[in-house]
């Protein structure tokens, strides 16, 4: 199954029992940022649980989930388990709660956040996941415009330009697959 990721801020709300929980499923790069804005706009909220995927340089998959004060279990893991089921990566899910004053046991908090990521994930515009490599390249004066019109051709980016005595040296950013043809 290919993975997906999004490439901005979707929401999702779901209520059980005057409980609100209000999921904000967002790029992994934001998560830190976004954690920190909904700490300060939702002083009074209860519980802020998250669960993320990214996946690494070595191509290992780092994840949590963590409760923030819910009982063990009930939230983190649910919650990062809908990302898993949605084949999602390099995004992460903030889900908000507001208690309503009626508990809802292990079961219910456990459906009621996934059912609050699974709003968010139905509301994204998802996209389908490309691992961005960099690499560097080099070439001589005379075929240095050649390879510069190859790379924009390809729809690659040039991050860095480097002169010397020799020609020229690049690095160049873009889709694994997309840098294997350069």
């Amino acid at each position: 199954m290919p993975l997906k990721t999004v490439t901005r801020e979707f929401e999702g709300f779901l209520e059980d029992r005057k409980s609100r929980f209000l999921a904000h499923l967002v790029p992994v790069e934001q998560f830190d940022q976004r954690l920190e804005e909904l700490r300060k706009e939702h002083k009074k909220a209860n519980h802020i649980v998250t669960a993320h995927r990214r996946l690494l340089e070595d191509d290992r998959i780092e994840e949590s989930g963590k409760d923030d004060g819910e009982p063990a279990g009930t939230s983190g893991m649910p919650t990062l388990r809908v990302l898993q089921g949605s084949d999602l990566i390099n995004v992460a899910v903030l889900i908000v709660r507001y208690f309503g004053g009626t508990k809802l046991g292990g079961g219910g908090l456990a459906r009621a956040y996934s059912g609050a990521a699974q709003d968010a994930i139905n509301n994204a515009d998802l996209v389908p996941f490309q691992k961005i490599l960099s690499k560097t390249v080099r070439a001589d004066f005379a075929t240095g415009s050649e390879l510069e019109r190859r790379i924009e051709t390809l729809g690659l980016t040039v991050m860095t330009r480097d002169y010397t005595e020799d020609g020229v040296t690049l690095t160049v950013e873009g889709p694994e697959e997309v840098l294997a043809e350069l």
